[in-house]
């Protein structure tokens, strides 16, 4: 297997010669365990550690390894590794870490596309799509939405449920899917290209393991039985892992996220509710809030019916989430320098 077969490409090697990185091995970070990683490479795979010299001058948790990362290494045994340099990424998918104000967890890098896997049961939320795709936006990652667990679900109500999706999120491609039957896992392989990278995002027992071991052909992922009063089975997967295909694509599964904090700002928010920031150009006040003020473009689309009203309170919520998460890192970061002043002073 060589590195093209897992994601390397021109750009990555451009990269390695222009940094005098052409000594070390290369890698890709295929599964994490509390800053320990296995890197995957040409020769094999190894367990590996970062360097006391990327530990100390990281000023965050975006300077450290993370699932989907190419890094450069040098191996000391059969299967043990130091990275020494993590390759610039194209593409990083992260949310506010939870419980940690102003930190950011980084779910995974050098994505391509993510499948945003949701049941149609209990789970089935328009809203955490729609967080879903600010998270897959404000990453450059494109986005598909998969309904898992159709089988609990007549076809006319799954008719409904696909329209009603579609009248609040538009271009973003719509896969039901049964793991049961294997209903929509040939069209979800139609769209897997060679040498692209994949992830899964949803929810725990939304069937995100099962659809891989689907895929893979093969039980890579376990998976616990289904519940028979919540419907859904028991979520195992505790890390993120990188997998390669029989039909050459790169596929990520992640852990199931309860919470999917926004932490946007390179215009997610915009791309999801593209209505809402068109329309937003017509109102009266440039730095309209869109809640009481007088002639608003959008309080009167939704007036008319043109916007969703609940898509509309979503943003909104989301809105003041962005605004809170930008103004705790302007403020973690006048401490952090106020801090750097105060010791060199000393």
């Amino acid at each position: 297997m060589t590195l093209e077969d897992f994601g390397y490409n021109i750009n990555y090697e451009k990269f390695k010669t222009e940094n005098n990185l052409t000594g070390f091995e290369t890698g890709r970070v295929i599964a994490e365990h509390k800053e320990r990683y296995i890197i995957k490479t040409a020769e094999g795979e190894f367990e590996a550690e970062i360097t006391g010299n990327i530990r100390f001058t990281a000023k965050g948790r975006e300077d450290f390894p993370a699932v989907g990362d190419w890094v450069a290494i040098t191996s000391y045994d059969s299967d043990f590794a130091l990275i020494h340099k993590i390759f610039p990424r194209f593409s990083t998918i992260k949310r506010q870490a939870v419980g940690q104000f102003g930190e950011i967890q980084i779910i995974a890098t050098n994505i391509d596309y993510a499948f945003i896997v949701q049941a149609v049961d209990s789970d089935f939320n328009i809203n955490r799509l729609e967080r879903y795709l600010t998270l897959c936006y404000s990453s450059d990652v494109s986005p598909i939405i998969v309904l898992s667990k159709t089988d609990l679900m007549t076809e006319l109500q799954i008719s409904e449920l696909l329209q009603n999706i579609k009248s609040r999120i538009k271009d973003v491609p719509l896969i039901p899917i049964s793991n049961i039957s294997n209903y929509g896992i040939d069209k979800i392989n139609s769209l897997i290209e060679k040498g692209k990278t994949y992830c899964l995002l949803g929810s725990s027992g939304v069937g995100k393991s099962t659809l891989l071991n689907n895929l893979s052909g093969k039980e890579i992922m376990k998976t616990d039985t289904i519940s028979l009063t919540i419907n859904r089975g028991k979520h195992v997967t505790s890390h993120r892992e990188l997998i390669i295909l029989e039909n050459g694509g790169i596929l990520i599964d992640n852990p199931g996220m309860r919470e999917v904090g926004i932490a946007d700002n390179t215009g997610g928010l915009e791309i999801t509710f593209d209505i809402i920031t068109t329309l937003s150009q017509n109102c009266r006040f440039k730095d309209c809030t869109h809640t009481s003020e007088t002639a608003c473009a959008v309080i009167d689309a939704v007036e008319r019916g043109e916007i969703d009203r609940v898509s509309n309170n979503n943003y909104m919520k989301m809105e003041k989430e962005k605004a809170h998460f930008e103004s705790t890192i302007a403020e973690k970061r006048k401490k952090d320098k106020d801090f750097g002043k105060y010791m060199k002073k000393l």
